[in-house]
């Protein structure tokens, strides 16, 4: 199911959010909106639609969800493995998850296995939604995420229960070389320049950088508690980590290679991911099962300020954002759901229902 809000309510919540300051001439302008005067002077808030697909990958129900932003058609495929994560290739031609494989508890608590048993990447054409994989290639124990090269040739998995990541030939399909990490990578992400991976080695506190050509690591730097994901700024000069342990974002100096800022977000964030017009970062405050968080923090580039905050289901988790840098779309694990937000109009312009337990989220272009 999918729920679009209208454009009535997201204007209004555009324009005056809940921590606005209300003085006389915001209550005129407030009081405006409600009755509808000044709608017709928003053509591009109301008319605003994202386009291309999202998909989720969903770990506790072994599946992934395609969701047509343009029809709102929704469509969910078993794929025999526990999805923590997918993500289109570089070039555009693959879109690739990675788990563990399906074991039979899978949608029901969603356990993991966390065994030594390998995981697979699943390769998939990236614009068709059937379900049928061109691959399934053995990676390492307990993959957590993926990234392509710029050329799309290679692809990187993270091995938490190895301790390292696999190197995936994606033309011969198989996996070429393993790299060395921290103690439980998870996040990771390529530079701009497509020359070295940034990797969030969650139990040492530390992020691993690795040389692609020489397929090693070349450094690692220590960036505080349970760090999960990485996100690098379009210019490739800064990367922000988030601090799942300490409810903070900690910001690397890449040049200097070494934390410059920490920044005050939601309980427990996720996933990180900054807009390609260089001005946000996105932060998906999960919290925890028990007590879930269901907000992302806006981050301004400039001035490295939390802006804006934005409310989504409950346990906020993966990001992504189109090439526009307008809407970002981001997963709820603990809601079974996937929000949209129109960073411009600064509201969650729609829900939509997904599999159960999503975690990773990427979108395609059309």
């Amino acid at each position: 199911m999918s729920i679009r809000f209208s454009s009535a309510a997201t204007a209004r919540q555009a324009f005056l959010p809940s921590s606005f300051p209300l003085t006389g001439n915001h209550r005129l302008l407030g009081w405006l909106m409600a009755a509808g005067l000044s709608l017709s002077a928003l053509p591009t808030l109301a008319d605003a639609v994202p386009t291309g697909t999202v998909v989720t990958a969903n770990e506790h129900g072994a599946s992934l969800t395609h969701i047509n932003l343009s029809s709102d058609e929704i469509s969910t495929h078993a794929i025999a493995i526990a999805p923590h994560n997918v993500q289109i290739s570089d070039s555009g031609r693959y879109l690739m998850a990675v788990g563990e494989p399906a074991s039979d508890d899978h949608g029901h608590d969603g356990g993991h296995a966390h065994g030594d048993t390998p995981g697979k990447l699943k390769l998939y054409p990236s614009h068709d939604p059937s379900g049928a994989p061109l691959a399934s290639i053995e990676v390492g124990s307990h993959p957590a995420h993926v990234v392509s090269d710029r050329e799309g040739r290679f692809a990187f998995v993270t091995n938490a229960g190895d301790k390292s990541v696999s190197v995936v030939d994606l033309e011969a399909k198989e996996s070429v070389a393993t790299i060395a990490t921290g103690e439980y990578p998870h996040g990771l992400r390529l530079s701009p320049d497509g020359q070295e991976l940034y990797v969030a080695n969650v139990l040492d506190g530390s992020v691993s950088i690795i040389d692609i050509e020489a397929r090693e690591e070349v450094a690692r730097l220590p960036v505080g508690q349970a760090p999960v994901q990485v996100g690098f700024t379009p210019d490739g000069t800064r990367v922000f980590v988030s601090l799942r342990d300490e409810n903070r974002v900690a910001v690397i100096d890449t040049n200097r290679r070494e934390v410059v800022e920490r920044i005050e977000v939601g309980r427990l964030p996720i996933q990180v991911h900054a807009t390609p017009d260089g001005r946000y970062i996105l932060v998906a405050n999960e919290g925890s099962e028990a007590e879930p968080d269901n907000r992302v923090s806006v981050i301004a580039l400039d001035s490295l300020a939390v802006v804006a905050t934005h409310e989504v289901g409950a346990g906020a988790h993966g990001v992504s954002v189109d090439d526009s840098g307008r809407f970002a779309f981001v997963t709820s694990l603990y809601d079974d759901s996937l929000s949209v937000i129109d960073l411009e109009a600064g509201a969650v312009i729609s829900r939509h229902d997904t599999g159960q337990g999503p975690n990773g989220v990427t979108w395609v272009n059309h």
